[in-house]
């Protein structure tokens, strides 16, 4: 096989990949909701529930009911622990 015929194969397989995984991946959510109890420590997005500390990264362990991450509206409740977080965070 040529160098040109190798690169035209290389190149088709590429493309075909790069279009397989970008139909793999979902479109971004229009609407998230603050999902309460499954964040893991450090993980965090923003300020606790009940007024701890103001800032994301500073949950002290996993899985505490006022720490918080956003995921895609309707997907908290799917979650073990979950809860679908109404209060403002802590500023």
């Amino acid at each position: 096989m040529n160098k040109t015929a190798f690169a035209a194969s290389i190149a088709g397989v590429l493309a075909l990949t790069g279009a397989t995984l970008a139909q793999a991946v979902p479109d971004q959510p229009k609407n998230w909701e603050k999902c309460a109890g499954i964040a893991k420590a450090g993980m965090n997005d923003c300020g606790a529930l009940d007024g701890s500390h103001g800032c994301a990264g500073q949950a002290g362990s996993d899985n505490l009911d006022a720490e918080w991450v956003y995921v895609p509206e309707g997907q908290c409740k799917k979650i073990t622990g979950g809860r679908v977080a109404m209060l403002k965070p802590a500023k």
